[in-house]
């Protein structure tokens, strides 16, 4: 089962109605950047920025649905 972690990161980000935009700016990071991360580029997300999305975005919890 291959896992879709870009899609998982906005289900989360909506699930606290945030914006691409508030999230950015949680994780220190552009727009754009998460933008890409729930696009395409999501199932190539480095485990250092997952876990840093989560932690500074998510203030370290996120659930994740099988």
């Amino acid at each position: 089962m291959k896992i879709d972690i870009g899609k998982l990161i906005k289900e989360a980000r909506e699930k606290q109605n945030l914006t691409q935009e508030e999230l950015a700016q949680k994780v220190g990071k552009k727009r754009s950047y998460i933008s890409r991360i729930e696009g395409v580029e999501g199932s190539n997300i480095k485990l250092k920025t997952l876990i840093e999305i989560v932690d500074k975005g998510f203030k370290g919890k996120i659930t994740i649905d099988l």
